[in-house]
């Protein structure tokens, strides 16, 4: 039997298994993951350290992460659209449907696109989404999500499809579980079948891409086991190639392929004086047979093996990865390094209390234009906006410092100013956009300083469901970057958000 035939005939076994367990008390999340949430179960792993995202107020950036099932209780609802979130199909609530929406509205001004001398670029992007959550007991569900995405402006080019697109099925998945009990402990086997999007590990590796129109998704089977202080993931998956002329032509990407396995475990509440502390290690597999590295297009195989220790120990926030990667591209062989560092200090008890902090990151560089072995670093779909809003700058041939505080003057209002230093590690080697493709004539450039970018945003949260965004950024661009001709640049963008 063929692998995929193994994974889908392993997905029904799973259905089949929740079905037979629906009469079984379901195992709620962990109290903070809904507004109103239900009691939670001691023996199920930390929700916020699942893969699936933080979630705040309720909300979580994957709709299906959310839990609104408190909510079945009608003295809990607010206003009207909390009786969105509960809406019972079936006498005693055990089949019930959540549905869920966002409206952005966003406009985005770049001075010197492509860091080149031109006239500056307007984005006026919306984004509309409507998502639905089907719930049949404790166990199975079905989630469904539809998105548009609207450009205009001027100076646009050719827009991609995730940023102009009429109509795109976003997410689409089956997804069940079942409690067994292993050694007197209970253990959540679970797996879920379909489009869906992907956030088990570090944010800079993998990430929704919350910054487009259109969000990132990838299509496949995931499979998990969940216990109190233990959990394992297993994926293999196939990026969405987007098209612009409907629902059609939206298709998993023959050409790559992402899978493996995450782990995670909870370190004792008691270390360090109290924390919410986990460590995540993971092994990863990401072909593609388009890998594009100095002008030449081939076959790669690339393999991530690392560890991410992440969360709270007191004031004090962390975030701290470290992944080697090896493999081939064409003949080459890989061997490419990343360490991301990332702390944060609150100065007080309040949760609006300022804080300060820095991340230091490297990624390593070499060989994109050479025969030796390819030491570019590269990140399988991470956030794209970590070291330039305007997406000029991404974790390849990168070394970056950057110290940064955050306030609220206001209630409801956070600031966040950064200064960041960025080099490079080889000087032979060209500095890479966040697409991953090259600044044309920086590999033949011999300057290690890249740029000084300065950044600003401040967020109002007007409500749980309503916020406005600004952003800031000066690209101050270094000699590796203007002795090849390529300028600095300003970056202005404002939008408002609605969900529900």
């Amino acid at each position: 039997m063929s692998r995929i035939a193994c994974a889908l005939g392993g997905a029904t076994t799973l259905l089949v298994l929740a079905t037979a367990a629906r009469a079984q008390t379901a195992a709620p999340s962990e109290a903070g993951q809904t507004r109103n949430p239900a009691a939670p179960i001691a023996q199920s792993y930390p929700a916020a350290a699942a893969g699936d995202g933080a979630t705040t107020n309720g909300f979580n950036l994957s709709r299906w992460a959310e839990d609104w099932s408190g909510y079945r209780d009608a003295k809990k609802r607010d206003d009207p659209l909390d009786r969105l979130k509960f809406l019972p199909l079936d006498g005693d609530g055990d089949v019930y449907l959540t549905l869920s929406g966002e409206f952005r509205l966003r406009v985005n001004h770049t001075t010197n696109p492509n860091l080149r001398d031109a006239r500056a670029q307007r984005q006026d992007i919306n984004r509309i989404v409507a998502g639905a959550d089907l719930h049949v007991g404790p166990h199975l569900r079905a989630f469904a999500e539809v998105a548009h995405g609207g450009i205009s402006g001027v100076e646009l080019g050719a827009p991609a499809a995730t940023l102009r697109n009429d109509l795109v099925v976003q997410q689409a998945f089956v997804e069940g579980d079942v409690d067994v009990d292993v050694g007197g402990a209970g253990v959540s086997l679970g797996a879920r079948y379909g489009r869906q999007e992907f956030t088990d590990g570090p944010n800079l590796l993998v990430s929704q891409r919350d910054n487009n129109t259109i969000r990132y998704t990838l299509n496949g089977l995931r499979l998990w086991a969940r216990g109190r202080t233990v959990r394992a993931d297993l994926f293999d998956l196939k990026p969405t190639a987007y098209g612009d002329l409907g629902t059609e032509d939206d298709v998993s990407d023959p050409a790559r392929r992402f899978s493996g396995v995450t782990l995670g475990f909870v370190v004792p509440r008691d270390w360090f004086g109290g924390s919410k502390l986990y460590v995540d290690p993971f092994f990863w597999r990401r072909r593609n047979m388009v890998g594009a590295w100095g002008g030449r297009i081939g076959p790669a195989t690339r393999y991530y093996v690392g560890t991410r220790v992440w969360g709270d120990a007191g004031p004090l926030t962390i975030d701290w990865t470290v992944n080697h990667q090896y493999g081939t591209y064409i003949a080459q062989r890989i061997d490419a390094w990343q360490v991301f560092a990332a702390q944060t200090l609150r100065l007080g008890r309040a949760a609006t209390a300022p804080r300060i902090g820095f991340h230091a990151d490297y990624a390593s560089g070499g060989g994109g234009y050479g025969d030796g072995k390819l030491r570019d670093a590269y990140a399988p779909f991470g956030n794209n906006i970590y070291y330039s809003y305007a997406l000029f700058l991404t974790p390849s041939n990168l070394v970056a410092l950057a110290p940064n505080v955050t306030v609220s003057p206001l209630r409801q209002v956070r600031v966040t100013a950064e200064y960041q230093f960025t080099w490079r590690d080889s000087v032979t080697d060209a500095v890479y956009r966040a697409n991953g493709q090259p600044f044309a004539g920086t590999q033949n450039v011999r300057a290690r300083k890249v740029a000084d970018v300065a950044r600003l945003q401040a967020v109002w949260t007007l409500s749980p469901r309503v916020s406005v965004t600004g952003r800031y950024e000066h690209l101050a661009a270094g000699p590796a970057l203007t002795e090849a001709g390529f300028k600095s640049s300003d970056f202005l963008a404002g939008w408002v958000s609605f969900r529900f």
